[in-house]
């Protein structure tokens, strides 16, 4: 009796599992689901891929402008590096513009004193033994300054036989001459001055006429002499042994 209920249920179980097995609408929904878990899967990977592909964007567009800033932050400091340099080349010649400039004006000052100690020598004219020993004190007292001005760059023109140049020279006399072509200088009436190669005074000079007629220059000369008049006499920056 049990095994024939046994049976029976067991043939029921089987008789449920086939109908089940072959229930439509249950198979339909399962597959349902799987396409929609599918979609969901690839909806969630779309979504993914996208949000991946906006970042990437993004990062590439902040590395762009990053490079432009610092493309532009890179130019803005070498036009103030460039800028700092020529800044500092021009305050550096400036100041030895004017360093030079104070020497040019301190020398002009003190070259008049040494046109009075060329002055004084060529009128000593020492006899005694004590005029003797004073022009031997005043002529080591002239080589010392003397020697100050030559460390300092001073050096004396020579002109005598060179071309007039108004950049070195100032012409006060004229004079005709038969054997001086024009332009040449026949004298120097006041010492010229160099500082390092730039003009601290101008030679005072005589400058000739040339062959040609001689005509009556007496007023001119008049006029060239009382300006002559005026400057100092020819004075040199040579010391006698």
């Amino acid at each position: 009796m049990t095994e024939d209920v046994s049976a029976s249920n067991s043939a029921d179980l089987n008789v449920d599992s086939k109908v089940a097995d072959h229930d439509p609408d249950n198979s339909s929904s399962i597959e349902d689901k799987s396409i929609e878990s599918l979609e969901e899967q690839k909806n969630s990977s779309s979504n993914v891929e996208t949000e991946a592909e906006k970042q990437i964007l993004n990062n590439e567009a902040r590395l762009e402008q990053l490079e432009k800033e610092h493309e532009t932050l890179k130019s803005q400091y070498m036009r103030i590096a460039a800028d700092f340099d020529n800044f500092r080349k021009r305050q550096s010649r400036d100041q030895d513009d004017l360093r030079l400039q104070l020497t040019c004006n301190t020398l002009s000052e003190i070259l008049p004193v040494v046109d009075n100690f060329e002055r004084a020598r060529q009128q000593l004219n020492p006899e005694s033994e004590e005029a003797l020993a004073l022009h031997r004190n005043y002529q080591n007292l002239y080589k010392q300054l003397v020697d100050v001005l030559k460390k300092l760059g001073v050096a004396p023109m020579r002109v005598e036989g060179q071309t007039f140049d108004p950049s070195l020279h100032e012409a006060l006399l004229r004079e005709p001459s038969e054997t001086i072509t024009e332009g040449i200088i026949l004298e120097e009436l006041v010492r010229g001055y160099h500082l390092n190669g730039r003009v601290l005074r101008h030679a005072q000079v005589k400058v000739s006429m040339g062959p040609g007629l001689k005509e009556d220059l007496n007023d001119e000369k008049i006029n060239d002499e009382k300006k002559v008049a005026n400057n100092s006499d020819k004075e040199v920056l040579e010391v006698e042994d």
